[in-house]
């Protein structure tokens, strides 16, 4: 696991008619305050990344379809500088991944069809504070 990112089990409730889907609670592991939450779609076998926030908190949660989410750790002095550690996100394997500023993510969507991605951050998007690079500027194999 990388330094500071955090993987929290979340709960489906069977409904009649549709299920719940729990994403965030403020008492949760990783809640650092709310900023804005979007979605995004992520189509089959799509690469998007790599970014890097300087002071955004990621909270990712995939609540249809499946994506992998790596993340790359080149942390100066970080327990895991120069690692990688990569998670699939999904209905089986429910979960939401926080994902600490300065780190690199990158992500794919690996379902047969368009995946939905919810990012609940703990500021509102801001450009200037966002770092990107080309998927070859990294060294790994998607």
């Amino acid at each position: 696991m990388i330094e500071g990112v955090i993987f929290t089990p979340l709960y489906i409730v069977d409904t009649e008619g549709g299920d719940v889907l729990h994403a965030m609670k403020s008492s949760d592991p990783g809640f650092s305050g709310f900023g804005e939450a979007y979605f995004s779609t992520v189509e089959s076998n799509a690469i998007k990344g790599w970014k890097l926030h300087r002071e955004m908190v990621l909270n990712l949660v995939v609540p249809k379809g499946a994506v992998r989410f790596v993340i790359f750790d080149d942390r100066v002095n970080s327990k895991t500088e120069g690692k990688f550690g990569e998670f699939v996100l999904s209905r089986r394997n429910y979960g939401r991944l926080t994902v600490p500023p300065k780190l690199w993510l990158g992500f794919q969507g690996v379902d047969a069809q368009d995946s939905l991605l919810l990012n609940i951050a703990n500021i509102p998007h801001d450009p200037n504070e966002v770092a990107c690079k080309a998927l070859d500027e990294i060294d790994y194999n998607w």
